[in-house]
């Protein structure tokens, strides 16, 4: 029976958040730190219980390390690098020692077929000692688990509950509750190990030939990868973001999550600390819509699928969900985890998907239209969606709500929320007129109107020209960028470029990046909550667009330059950075940070190419 243990010891200032690799097979999800510690696996969903917690607390609370044996006794190793193998999620860690070279491919299986980790270690010069050292504490940490052995396979048993074991297949000798392997190789031999999750306690998975796993996998990825139809400048950076992107979907419903990790802080040993390992309609249906700009139209309708089945529920409409359409997300904190840098505390679940927030229909609204002109089979279907948005919206948009930053304090009528309240009727009109769908066309076409004239009387501060984060308030915020770029505005119109200005004046930085908001330092601020936090990097994104478009492509480049020099050698970007101490902060990888560049990229390269018109703005 597994048993359960207390926390140990807060940890000490250690690897950065931006020191690890992502491992996907688009259900779960494993990070992997530069040493060659798996510090956090999640399998077979990106919301599972982590296997391997260390992430967010200390060894005792799980994880894997394959490594040259003298390195995990403390002496140095002369060099090591690592990569992603060309176009694919895996990761390739070369170890040179004195006796000679190895290397480590870390990689999770996609497709169907039990959740496999695998790990292959290949001998490339001379004699290299290893050691494997497995520690599973399932439940995040909490459980020390009974394993059983049954030849080279070893059952590792899950919490009670969970009908289901893991099985490493690898020579390995249990030591407590660990499983260690000793063993040593050279130029040209390999040796594997597959940590497998299986239904059912009875029988363990079938045994697979690992490094015949890995070419199916290179296979998989490179053939993903093959068809992005952008052809621009800095093609591989492209691809690396949007396979980046491809690690958050969830394949069995089309599902993406805005990042596989919870509660990495916002601010070190702050409270900002949440659970991202969902799918939230908003970041949905905007990584949908970087999808399609780059060719894949396939993920794209497949996530349409999923997040027509949450518009379609009875009510108002909820702004997240489960990878598997579930409504309920409690969110509860696990004490026994001292979190990452004594960053406190660890939270499961998401509070604020009860929230009301009106944006949520605007990003919907966009991308069901962009999609029903894309493909003429499915416009009355995703049409009929737009409507359904709409009507349903007309019920709630000029109520107060949260707003896109998911606010903790009083509800505000944000100008950003307004903003796409408008672009929802907007898309709705146009679907109608094109014959998309049936609806009421003259009342949305007023309440179209009623909302940009709103907005511009009540959102509009004329002694700055410039939109403001809510109604009375005197303070800007980044998403008015976003709001903009929805077409709310001609980019020629003095209200579009001075806000864009303000804003970049206001909340721009000295090292070229974007606040989101201002905080209030260590008093609580507008959002529920006391701290600092970083450069949220969606905003420098939003930013690089919202120039292009105003006629100012250099500065545009520059903005998404700086985006890009803070990428990690895996070209992997957090939620936010922190200048101060050139840290990633927040959850890794991060969707909306990786959809900054590609938006960025696609809005900065179609000006320069070809002056696409801008769109089209409201009837004032």
């Amino acid at each position: 029976m597994p048993r359960q243990h207390t926390a140990g010891p807060t940890p000490a200032a250690g690897p950065r958040i931006e020191d690890h690799g992502l491992l996907s097979d688009q259900k779960g999800s494993a990070l992997v730190r530069r040493d060659g510690t798996v510090v956090w696996l999640c399998m077979p969903r990106f919301d599972s219980p982590a296997v391997f917690a260390s992430l967010l607390g200390t060894e005792d609370h799980g994880f894997w390390q394959i490594a040259p044996a003298c390195l995990m006794d403390g002496t140095t190793v002369p060099g090591s690098g690592r990569r992603y193998v060309g176009n694919s999620l895996a990761l390739e860690t070369t170890w040179v020692c004195d006796t000679g070279t190895a290397t480590v491919h870390d990689f999770m299986v996609p497709g169907g077929g039990s959740p496999r980790l695998v790990r292959i270690v290949t001998g490339v010069t001379g004699k290299v000692t290893m050691r494997s050292l497995l520690r599973a504490r399932p439940d995040y940490g909490r459980t020390v688990p009974r394993i059983s052995v049954f030849d080279r396979r070893h059952a590792i048993d899950l919490p009670q509950g969970e009908d289901a074991r893991l099985w490493l297949d690898a020579d390995a000798r249990v030591e407590g509750a660990d499983l260690v392997s000793d063993f040593t190789v050279t130029e040209g031999e390999t040796v594997s190990f597959g940590l497998s999750w299986r239904e059912g306690v009875d029988s363990p998975p079938p045994v697979p030939v690992d490094d015949a796993l890995l070419q199916f996998t290179l296979d998989f990825w490179e053939g993903w990868a093959a068809r992005c139809t952008y052809t621009g400048p800095d093609r591989e950076d492209v691809v690396r973001s949007l396979l980046t992107l491809a690690g958050l979907i969830y394949a069995p419903t089309g599902a993406i999550v805005a990042a596989p990790t919870t509660s990495l802080p916002e601010e070190i040993g702050g409270t900002r600390n949440f659970d991202y390992r969902f799918g939230w309609l908003r970041d949905t249906a905007i990584a949908a819509g970087s999808f399609r700009r780059f060719g894949y139209l396939r993920e794209t309708f497949a996530w349409a699928m999923w997040a027509a089945q949450a518009v379609s529920s009875a009510g108002r409409l909820q702004i997240m969900f489960g990878v598997g359409g579930e409504t309920e997300l409690p969110e509860r904190e696990l004490d026994w985890l001292p979190g990452y840098e004594g960053s406190k505390p660890v939270r499961i679940g998401n509070a604020a998907a009860g929230q009301l927030q009106v944006d949520v229909y605007g990003e919907l609204a966009m991308e069901f239209h962009e999609l029903a002109l894309a493909d003429a089979g499915w416009s009355r279907r995703l049409g009929s969606l737009v409507v359904t948005l709409a009507n349903e919206l007309e019920r709630v948009w000029d109520q107060p709500d949260s707003g896109i930053w998911e606010m903790r304090g009083p509800e505000r009528h944000f100008t950003h929320s307004k903003m796409m309240a408008w672009a929802t009727f907007d898309r709705a009109v146009r679907t109608i007129e094109a014959g998309h769908a049936d609806g009421p066309l003259d009342r949305f076409r007023g309440l179209r109107e009623k909302i940009h004239a709103e907005v511009c009387e009540h959102g509009y501060d004329s002694d700055r020209n410039a939109f403001i984060q809510s109604y009375g308030s005197r303070e800007l915020d980044a998403s008015l960028l976003h709001g903009l770029l929805s077409g709310f505005l001609p980019a020629d119109d003095k209200r579009f470029i001075g806000t864009v200005e303000a804003v970049q004046r206001e909340l721009g930085t000295d090292d070229g990046f974007l606040l989101r908001y201002r905080t209030h330092g260590g008093e609580v601020g507008p959002d529920g909550f006391a701290g600092e936090e970083g450069r949220f990097l969606i905003c420098t994104g939003w930013l690089a667009e919202a120039l292009a478009r105003i006629g100012r492509p250099d500065d545009a480049r520059t903005a998404l330059a700086s985006l890009l020099a803070v990428r990690n050698g895996l070209g992997l970007l957090a939620e936010e950075y922190d200048p101060a101490t050139g840290r990633q902060l927040g959850n890794f990888p991060q969707a909306f940070s990786h959809i900054a560049h590609l938006d960025a990229t696609a809005e900065i390269t179609a000006l320069e190419a070809c002056s696409i018109p801008e769109p089209a703005g409201a009837e004032s």
